[in-house]
């Protein structure tokens, strides 16, 4: 209790901060001396909250608004100290070793940079690091490779993946369909729009439906 009274008198007085004062911060503020709202907290109740602040920086970058952007990205790493903090708590792990996990995957998915490997162009980084963590993760085939892709993902961006990384291995999920042909990009937002109308019209939750037939095709398609 003496350490974190004088931890707190310490915090409040400076000027400037570490990374290694915000831990501290974080620390402080999940201790029982500190605040009850921040004390409660498990990773499910801030979950959504990690999200939020995520599509803010999004919104900041779009914005092209430096400002806004510095202060987003610092809501996003309090998540992130957070849930590691939560962690730490419970033994399990900490914000080192977030960190040196982290550096030991761009070490090893960079051996163009720290290796030997010779990748002269973007697109074979791009496949060197695909090839890698494919290995990393045990995938052995396609199938093993989409159900990979974050269940979590907005079904539409989930999807435009799947169907992606199918169509590069050789594996049209989809049927052809000429009526697109002549669209662009306004063309297809329309489409969508209208699609997004009628399934009001029907009381159909296009995200809940989207992500079920984006599993189904992976789970189920003979093409994988």
């Amino acid at each position: 209790m003496d350490n974190i009274k004088e931890m707190k008198s310490k915090l409040s007085r400076l000027e400037n901060y570490t990374f290694s004062d915000l831990c501290d911060i974080i620390g402080v503020l999940r201790s029982p001396e500190g605040c009850p709202w921040d004390r409660e907290q498990d990773h499910e109740s801030i979950r959504k909250n990690f999200i939020e602040e995520t599509y803010e920086v999004i919104e900041a970058i779009d914005d092209s608004d430096t400002a806004h952007l510095s202060e987003e990205l610092g809501d996003v790493m309090l998540q992130i100290l957070l849930h590691a903090e939560m962690e730490k708590e419970k033994n399990n792990f900490d914000i080192y070793d977030v960190i040196n996990g982290i550096s030991k995957k761009l070490i090893r998915r960079h051996p163009h940079v720290f290796g030997k490997v010779s990748a002269d162009t973007p697109d074979e980084v791009k496949k060197n690091w695909d090839a890698i963590k494919r290995k990393e993760k045990g995938q052995n085939n396609l199938k093993e490779e989409l159900e990979g892709i974050s269940r979590t993902l907005p079904s539409l961006m989930r999807a435009q993946k799947i169907l992606k990384k199918a169509k590069k291995a050789g594996v049209d999920i989809c049927r052809e369909n000429d009526a697109f042909d002549s669209l662009d990009a306004d063309g297809f937002a329309d489409v969508l729009m209208r699609l997004c109308g009628a399934a009001n019209d029907k009381g159909i939750d296009l995200e809940e439906i989207f992500d079920k037939k984006c599993t189904f095709e992976v789970q189920n398609s003979k093409n994988l």
